[in-house]
C-alpha cells in the first residue's frame, strides 16, 4: 500500500526551540555580554562603537573615504602600490567593538563568535563572494597552529560557507615558515618577512589553477600578508584573487 507523505511545517517547532534556548541560555551581546534580544546581536553601546564600512571606499583596498570621489575611485595607496589581489572588502574598521571581537576570537578562544562574524562577512563581501569558486583562509604556520589550536581565518571561512558563501579550500595554500608580526615593520621589512612564507604544494594546484578565489583573514592592516598570499596563488594559476576580512585598519575620516 502506498502512503502519501504529508508536508510538515517545522516553523512552529523552530520557534518553540528558539524560545527554549532563550530560557536556557539568554541571548547576550557578542561584544560585552549584556542581555540582548537575539543570540547574534550587539547591545546598543557596542553597536554605537562598531563602525561598519559602506561606500564610498577605495574599490581596490576597501578602505573608507571621507568624501565620495565618484565611481571606481582608488586611494593613493592603491594607485602607488597596487596589491596582487583584485579587490578587498571588510565589514568594519579595526577599532572599538570590531577590534574587541577580533581579539576575543583570536586570543580568548571565543570560537562561538565566528558564526556571527562570518555572516556579517558574507553580507559585506557579496561583491567578491558571488561568482567565486572557493574561499582560501590565510594559513598559519604549523607551529603557531599547534600553539593556538585553531586558525581564526579558517573558522571565519567556514562560517561564511555555512552562511551561503563558496566552499572552503583548506589545503590550497600553505605557510612554509613562521614569520614575525607585521606591526611596526617598514615596507621593506614586511616584504622580507613574508618572502617565501606561502606556497601552493602540488596537491593543492588543482584547487587553484583557473579558479576564482577569495582570501579570508580576520584583519587587514597594511595588506602585505594578503598581497603575498595573492601573489603565490596567481603564480599557481588562479584566474582571480580577491580578499575579504572582518576588519581593516583605516585612518579616521
Amino acid at each position: 500500500m502506498a502512503f502519501a507523505a504529508a508536508a510538515l511545517d517545522v516553523t512552529p517547532l523552530r520557534r518553540f526551540g528558539g524560545r527554549l534556548l532563550d530560557l536556557a541560555l539568554p541571548p547576550l551581546c557578542l561584544g560585552c555580554g549584556r542581555p540582548v534580544g537575539d543570540h547574534r546581536a550587539l547591545c546598543a553601546p557596542c553597536w554605537a562603537d562598531f563602525h561598519p564600512i559602506a561606500r564610498p571606499f577605495c574599490e581596490r583596498l576597501g578602505t573608507p573615504f571621507a568624501i565620495d570621489l565618484g565611481p571606481g575611485a582608488l586611494s593613493p595607496k592603491a594607485i602607488a602600490d597596487p596589491p596582487a589581489f583584485d579587490r578587498a572588502r571588510a565589514v568594519a574598521r579595526f577599532d572599538g567593538t570590531a577590534r574587541h571581537l577580533v581579539h576575543r576570537l583570536k586570543y580568548s578562544d571565543r570560537l562561538d563568535l565566528a558564526p556571527a562574524m562570518g555572516r556579517w562577512m558574507r553580507r559585506a563581501g557579496s561583491e567578491v563572494l558571488d561568482g567565486a569558486d572557493a574561499l582560501v583562509p590565510v594559513p598559519l604556520h604549523a607551529f603557531r597552529l599547534w600553539r593556538r589550536k585553531f586558525n581564526q581565518s579558517a573558522e571565519l571561512a567556514r562560517a561564511i560557507a555555512v552562511a551561503g558563501g563558496p566552499p572552503v579550500s583548506y589545503g590550497a595554500l600553505r605557510r612554509t615558515r613562521p614569520t614575525r608580526p607585521q606591526v611596526g615593520l617598514s615596507a621593506s621589512e614586511r616584504a622580507r618577512n613574508l618572502q617565501g612564507a606561502f606556497a601552493v604544494r602540488p596537491p593543492g594546484r588543482a584547487a587553484v589553477a583557473g579558479r576564482r578565489l577569495v582570501l579570508i583573514d580576520d584583519v587587514m592592516t597594511t595588506g602585505s600578508t594578503l598581497d603575498a598570499a595573492a601573489r603565490v596563488l596567481r603564480r599557481a594559476g588562479a584566474a582571480s584573487v580577491d580578499a575579504l576580512v572582518f576588519a581593516v585598519v583605516a585612518e579616521s575620516p
